[in-house]
């Protein structure tokens, strides 16, 4: 079965780009969101494998919207990568402080790089 994940980025074209490619890459992308409210509720009603959470999300921060899930009242929720076109070592004390299980630059972004990151069990 593939790895179901939910994408969370306020940039609509790059939603769709990514979607594409990780779909051609084997990944079943559930749902895609532009705002936390939104990804919020995509993520009741799809209940992905994973996250990928864009670290900047306009007027809100994707940091906050990863520590709200992982943090918060679900009983498994879902492994979290954040994503940005920001370079790791210009975030990198952001990164430490946040519970995703990684990150990647949006320029990474591949199927492989995503499995990599993740427990040997959160892939299906």
């Amino acid at each position: 079965m593939a790895l179901r994940a939910l994408i969370v980025d306020d940039n609509a074209q790059f939603l769709e780009a990514a979607r594409a490619l990780l779909e051609r890459q084997g990944m079943r992308i559930v749902a895609v969101a532009s705002t936390g409210d939104d990804a919020r509720r995509r993520l009741d009603e799809t209940q992905p494998d994973l996250m990928l959470v864009d670290i900047d999300l306009g007027e809100e921060s994707g940091l906050d919207l990863v520590r709200s899930i992982v943090h918060g009242e679900r009983l498994d929720p879902p492994h979290v990568i954040l994503i940005s076109a920001y370079p790791e070592d210009d975030i990198v004390d952001l990164l430490d402080a946040c519970p995703a299980v990684g990150f990647l630059s949006k320029s990474s972004l591949s199927a492989a790089a995503i499995e990599a990151m993740l427990p040997g069990e959160a892939v299906p």
